[in-house]
């Protein structure tokens, strides 16, 4: 059997993708790392902008804030998740992440398990920002 070595991914080295809203940066996936049971990313949001709604038929959602208050809504129900709190989007709940505040949003999020395609692990249910880099996909379905 082949011999394995720890993968790191700088966050640095991953463009964002702004497809959604926000920064989102997926890290650590069956992509980048050869990942088998979910992926791992960065959420960078500046104050007024948001991810739009959608939903995972296949994969729960954790979030980990470790900066500003990140305002989530989970199928019609709002909570505000401030630092070093988490919070879990069930599998196919419709959820919307917003920074309604004045400061940086900084979080870490990851999905499990993984769709059996990309293409079917994430629905929107809301029209994405429309900018110049909505364009850039990077990595897996975030």
């Amino acid at each position: 059997m082949a011999e394995k070595h720890p993968s790191t991914v700088a966050r640095a080295a991953v463009p964002a993708n702004r497809r959604r809203g926000g920064d989102i940066r997926v890290l650590l996936s069956p992509r980048t790392v050869g990942a088998t049971a979910g992926f791992m990313g960065s959420l960078t949001l500046a104050p007024g902008e948001y991810v739009s709604e959608h939903y995972h038929p296949y994969s729960e959602e954790y979030l980990y804030v470790v900066a500003g208050v990140l305002t989530m809504t989970i199928d019609g129900h709002t909570v505000e998740v401030g630092p070093d709190h988490a919070v879990l989007v069930p599998i196919g709940a419709r959820h919307r992440a917003e920074n309604r505040g004045g400061a940086l949003v900084r979080a870490v999020y990851h999905l499990g398990p993984l769709a059996p395609r990309p293409d079917l692990g994430h629905v929107d249910t809301e029209e994405p920002p429309h900018r110049a880099e909505s364009q850039i996909v990077v990595g897996d379905q975030a």
